[in-house]
């Protein structure tokens, strides 16, 4: 690589770390940190004091940042959690042979549609498989962290404990591009509601005491299906989703049935409708899905 082309580099992470992006170096060509880990960590300079991974070690600080870049042509890693962003990644299909597969922005563009919504307007930048990265600066007071694949086909996020490959960056399937000026706008509510993790049940009592955790479920599942009947427009698909999520974890824990939580939501859903019913029950059923997968199962309610 050319000295102009390594200069290249630095002007790029220096332009984000400008935006208040925390930035850190990957492989020269690569997407994969070029920080040691923690297996070969040699507990000095940064990690005198213990190892200290890429997120914390990703900075802000023009000197380090030169000093960082003279090494090698690295390509430039964005933190998300220390930057206060999160980035929507709309990803490509991974099977090449089938030409009509939807891509995660059209999947995501569907998804704003049926929120109420337009694309939102953010910097934006093309990534190296064709996809694309939408950059939001994150909420207050709200922990949120990456996802894959829950709130659409194809379309992950990046928050707390992840990070996205800068525009300048350069692999061998392409380079990855702004397409506008690094404005991020701050993240739609209607996302928010769905990207909020749900909150976790109480865990059950010790003793034999089941029927506290099961009148514990039986409010949670009240207060959730009256979230969705009283969502105003414009936000009750992101409240459903939510609320399945929410209530996935009591499946999977045994404390309620799936049949109770889809007829409930699917009745609070249809109360003030304002699409299908097909389209509700997609919503609730990828959300159940995911929830029970990524939730450990105790047993099933009678």
């Amino acid at each position: 690589m050319t000295h102009d082309a390594q200069f290249a580099l630095l002007r790029a992470a220096l332009d984000a770390a400008e935006q208040g992006w925390h930035v850190f170096p990957l492989r020269p060509g690569t997407k994969r940190p070029a920080l040691h880990g923690e297996t070969s960590c040699p507990r000095t300079g940064p990690c005198a004091a213990g190892h200290r991974k890429w997120e914390q070690r990703a900075t802000t600080d023009p000197d380090r940042i030169r000093a960082a870049w003279s090494r090698a042509p690295y390509n430039v890693g964005i933190a998300t959690g220390p930057s206060g962003l999160v980035v929507v990644d709309l990803d490509m299909p991974k099977d090449k042979s089938s030409s009509d597969a939807p891509c995660g922005a059209t999947t995501f563009a569907a998804l704003c549609e049926r929120a109420g919504h337009p694309v939102p307007t953010t910097y934006r930048t093309r990534t190296a498989s064709g996809g694309a990265h939408l950059y939001f600066t994150a909420p207050d007071g709200i922990r949120l962290t990456n996802t894959a694949g829950s709130i659409a086909p194809l379309v992950d996020t990046r928050a707390r404990g992840g990070y996205v490959v800068a525009a300048g960056s350069i692999t061998p399937a392409g380079p990855y591009e702004a397409l506008c000026g690094p404005v991020a706008a701050p993240l739609p509510s209607w996302l928010q509601t769905i990207l909020r993790p749900a909150p976790k049940p109480a865990q059950a009592p010790l003793g034999g005491a089941v029927g506290q955790s099961r009148r514990y479920a039986d409010v949670a599942l009240a207060n959730e299906v009256r979230n969705v009947a009283c969502a105003a427009d414009g936000t009750r698909n992101a409240t459903l989703l939510r609320a399945a999520r929410a209530l996935g974890r009591l499946i999977a824990s045994g404390d309620l049935t799936r049949d109770r939580v889809e007829n409930a939501l699917r009745e609070a859903a249809a109360a003030n409708a304002t699409q299908s019913q097909r389209y509700y029950d997609d919503v609730i059923r990828r959300g159940l899905d995911w929830s029970i997968a990524h939730n450990p199962t105790r047993g099933r309610a009678a």
